[in-house]
């Protein structure tokens, strides 16, 4: 697999798999919604555009980064979503990154949106239907976020090698900007808890695939069984 990692605005071609990554919080959170037990998550261009959806679908849950806003339900919190219940509901979601990221890859063949919680069964969907090339999408700085770039090489690694060390990748995470800043209260609308759940490894058994579905970009999770990864690396 030739593996490149790029950042939003270095994309200048829509690849034919992309893998997005954003660790603090966006993708940390979709897969905290559907272990609450959210059927899709919407990726909204716009704050606007996820107040509207909000206001045709009343039971759908709109969450945004920063701090809780009229109209929304909740914030881009992992630590604040794991108390809800989101049983057969679907999610609205803007973020300044991660949805912006998945947004820009839209035309894709593949896209697979990831952080450390669904690390290897990204991994896992990756061996079984991806060849040749893959862009991972590093969506935080600008494409230069160290928790993003951990991730996206610890993925990229997993894919091609039966055994990886995930200690050195989750460390860079950890003493991340993003992660300091989380710890220290400068980004708005997080939970105490937000730093150590998005450095859950394999928090979650599913991988999650984004694709368009009338005209909006739906991310949902795995449902089919993923292969074993002694068959995966025959």
């Amino acid at each position: 697999m030739d593996a490149r990692f790029l950042g939003i605005t270095e994309l200048t071609e829509t690849p034919s798999v992309a893998v997005v990554i954003d660790v603090m919080r966006a993708f940390t959170v979709a897969a905290w919604a559907f272990g609450q037990g959210a059927e899709k998550i919407v990726l909204a261009e716009s704050l606007d555009e996820a107040l509207a959806l909000k206001a045709r679908h009343p039971d759908w849950v709109a969450l945004k980064d920063g701090p809780p806003a009229s109209g929304f339900d909740t914030v881009n919190s992992p630590g604040m979503l794991r108390s809800l219940d989101l049983t057969g509901r679907t999610v609205v979601q803007k973020t300044t990154a991660g949805t912006v990221g998945a947004l820009a890859v839209k035309g894709a063949s593949l896209v697979l949106c990831a952080g450390f919680v669904v690390a290897e069964a990204t991994a896992r969907l990756l061996r079984a239907r991806a060849d040749g090339s893959v862009t991972f999408v590093v969506t935080g700085e600008g494409g230069r976020a160290d928790e993003d770039l951990a991730c996206a090489e610890y993925i990229a690694r997993r894919t091609t090698e039966s055994r990886t060390d995930a200690a050195e990748f989750l460390r860079r995470a950890g003493e991340s900007r993003a992660a300091a800043e989380l710890t220290q209260g400068v980004r708005r609308g997080a939970h105490p808890d937000d730093v150590a759940l998005c450095l859950e490894l394999d928090r979650f058994p599913f991988a999650m695939p984004a694709a368009l579905e009338d005209a909006l970009m739906v991310l949902r999770p795995t449902r089919e069984p993923l292969p074993s990864l002694g068959e995966e690396l025959r």
